[in-house]
């Protein structure tokens, strides 16, 4: 066996013993109710709750309990963690990481982490200064700070057990996603697509920090991680180096792919799953070819970094139409037969069922109003594109659907076991696009267009959707002024959660869509809700609310409206929303 370190192979003699007691330990934690271990609930991602204490007959009745400020004013994305009756979270930036004592009344602090970060790094981050959360396992708490650290805390005292340095922040290298630990590895990615960072994933030893591994999403496959066992499932992604040849030139070095979404894991197969980002420039006209690996879905073996299969989606991406959505892990009934499936809801408004064993698409279909292609060839696995459609350097191209922010962004949906439902927070925006000449800087934007954003048909943001991942058919919606930009959660009580741009959290019914419940907060939500069993035996439902992200920059870091393509295009779509929330942090906890 070989394993990846740093871009190249070494001798097996070489690799790190990796325990199983952490992968247990978690294996079994992730299993049991009345905690939420990892960011997604369970290595699958499902976001599914097996507590009915809630239940749609009751639901109705929800008070909050308790609240907690969180000490910040910018988007709060991500979910608390609740381990041996304490809840962990950390903040956007400066990343304060808060442990909270449930066992006491009004849940005080047990301890608090602040980073010294030098605060210049708020500049090179590119769709506000957000965390999507920290990670848990052998006792320490994991995060990542803007600045491209991440840092393992003791779980119990707050005490920094290692911290190593992923990136360089003066190269745009920051990371806001969450980590994710599988036995005694910390699975770390990379954001800054937008200044032209070429995107990666790092192992770090748990105990110690010490990285393992880092594969690249661009470059040759020695330094992507492709080797022997490579097996992808359509001819074109078979190939030497592709991810040097289906690009011009050097481009490749600068070719984004960034790795800032979320992680899923089969215990079984033992492969875990991601996807990257937007290629480089915005300007397709500057990097013809596929541009593997960008826009790319990965199942690769943790222990070594080296890719199993690969699918990229939107080859050549024109539309910056990111692949960091998550990727839910369930078996379902295809055709008659039973599969290990992967579903993703993709930024190109395509709804993907995946074969997770060997990369093959089974259902690709629209869940939203989608243009730029009339739909996915099975035999290929590629776009049928819309030639009307597709961007150009010195064209405004109109009426493109899905936005650049996809008809879902990454706030991650949920699936119940139950209803055998996918629920989905989505956007509904179109626009126009322009690609333009960009030159290369280190550290300086590399984007490459000119973008205006506006609402989709029927003129509302967004929605909340139920999907049957086996056919690929929309079952209920329901319809929300605002993109709904947060994540879902779904119960066993058949109740399925999640909160709006303007401050509703709201609570329907899983089976048919019914809004049961409604609470304004004090500001919007773009967090992720989560569920526990407190230590009086009560469920309790959480959410982070506190407007920011892509969607929400305009108030989180109070934007001015005069240019409507700031943002990224989102000035034009979300200026009005100054005049329905405004900053804030806060934490929400809800029982009966």
């Amino acid at each position: 066996m070989r394993r990846m370190i740093s871009g190249g192979l070494v001798a097996a003699g070489l690799l790190l013993a990796v325990g199983p007691a952490t992968a247990q330990d978690l294996v079994q934690l992730q299993n049991d109710p009345n905690q939420w271990v990892l960011p997604g609930k369970n290595y699958a991602g499902t976001r599914f709750s097996e507590l009915d204490q809630i239940n749609t007959q009751n639901v109705k009745d929800l008070k909050v309990a308790w609240t907690f400020s969180t000490g910040t004013l910018n988007g709060l994305e991500g979910a608390p963690l609740v381990v041996n009756n304490t809840m962990y979270f950390v903040t956007s930036f400066p990343n304060i990481v808060y442990a909270l004592d449930l066992t006491k009344p009004g849940a005080p602090i047990k301890w608090m982490y602040k980073p010294n970060q030098d605060p210049t790094v708020q500049g090179v981050a590119c769709c506000d200064v957000v965390n999507r959360g920290v990670a848990y396992g052998d006792g320490k708490i994991v995060f990542n700070q803007l600045d491209a650290t991440t840092v393992a805390l003791d779980a119990e005292t707050g005490q920094v057990v290692w911290q190593v340095k992923q990136g360089d922040p003066k190269r745009g290298e920051t990371i806001t996603a969450a980590p994710l630990i599988i036995r005694d590895i910390v699975i770390t990615g990379i954001s800054g697509g937008e200044f032209g960072v070429r995107g990666f994933v790092t192992a770090n030893d748990l105990k110690t920090g010490r990285q393992l591994w880092r594969v690249y999403s661009t470059g040759p496959d020695s330094e992507v991680g492709i080797g022997p066992n490579f097996k992808p499932f359509y001819e074109d992604h078979k190939g030497k180096d592709l991810g040097v040849t289906t690009w011009p030139g050097d481009e490749w070095k600068r070719g984004g792919g960034t790795t800032w979404g979320w992680y899923t894991y089969d215990p079984e197969l033992d492969l875990f799953y991601y996807g990257t980002g937007n290629p480089g420039t915005w300007n397709p006209d500057q990097r013809p070819g596929d541009n593997k690996w960008s826009m790319t879905i990965w199942a690769r073996d943790p222990k070594t970094g080296e890719a199993r299969w690969a699918y990229q989606m939107t080859p050549h991406d024109a539309w910056d139409y990111d692949g960091v959505n998550e990727n839910i892990l369930v078996d379902l009934e295809i055709n008659g037969r039973l599969r290990k499936t992967l579903v993703h809801f993709d930024r190109n408004g395509f709804a993907y069922t995946i074969d997770r064993t060997t990369g093959e698409v089974l259902v690709a279909e629209p869940y939203g109003p989608v243009n730029w292609a009339k739909g996915i060839d099975k035999k290929t696995g590629r776009p049928i594109e819309n030639p009307e459609k597709r961007t150009k350097e010195g064209v405004n191209t109109t009426n493109i659907c899905p936005s650049a922010m996809g008809f879902k962004d990454q706030q991650p949906a949920a699936y119940s076991p139950r209803t055998k439902l996918f629920y989905v927070p989505t956007n509904n925006l179109c626009m126009d696009y322009e690609g333009v000449e960009v030159s290369y800087t280190a550290g300086v934007p590399y984007v490459g267009a000119i973008v205006r954003t506006y609402a989709g048909p029927g003129g509302h943001g967004g929605a909340f959707i139920a999907w049957d991942a086996t056919v690929g058919k929309k079952v209920w919606e329901n319809k929300e002024k605002w993109p709904v930009w947060g994540g879902a959660l779904v119960t066993a009580g058949d109740v399925v959660f999640y909160g709006t741009m303007d401050g509703w959290f709201k609570a329907l019914d899983a089976k048919t869509g019914q809004e049961l419940w409604k609470f304004r907060t004090g500001t919007g939500i773009i967090g992720a809700p989560m569920t526990y069993i407190g230590p009086d035996g009560k469920q309790y439902i959480a959410i982070l609310a506190g407007v920011g992200g892509w969607a929400g920059a305009t108030v989180s870091q109070d934007l001015s409206l005069d240019d409507p393509t700031a943002a990224l295009g989102a000035v034009n779509m979300f200026g009005p929303l100054k005049q329905e929330v405004a900053r804030g942090g806060m934490l929400y906890v809800f029982s009966l």
